[in-house]
């Protein structure tokens, strides 16, 4: 379902990082990218208002004032929206995959369905 948002709304350089055994707050981390403050904030718009309808009953998110970067609380699945630029300067991707490589993300959204 997620996948299927994010898609949809063209977010850019999708990857999605399995947490399990790593981390107690998710199953697996989504980060991807849009083009645009404007381009972010309607991918996490739609991808919470998907969650709700998927039997959510809330998707907390932070950030959404600016943009730059979201980050939405799906429970099982984390999801961090970026400007590519803010993307690059935090780079969560070489974080969380130091010890790992991200998984293709058709897998991840099949399991956290």
């Amino acid at each position: 379902m997620a996948e299927t948002s994010l898609d949809e709304d063209k977010a850019e350089d999708i990857v999605v990082i399995d947490l399990a055994g790593r981390a107690g707050f998710a199953d697996y981390m989504i980060i991807a990218s849009g083009r645009s403050d404007r381009h972010v904030g309607a991918m996490a718009d739609r991808l919470i208002q998907n969650l709700k309808k998927a039997g959510l009953p809330s998707a907390p998110a932070e950030g959404m004032e600016r943009c730059d970067w979201v980050l939405i609380d799906g429970g099982d699945v984390i999801v961090h929206l970026f400007r590519p630029e803010v993307r690059s300067f935090y780079n969560l991707e070489k974080l969380w995959n130091s010890d790992s490589n991200p998984i293709e993300h058709d897998l991840a959204f099949e399991m956290a369905s």
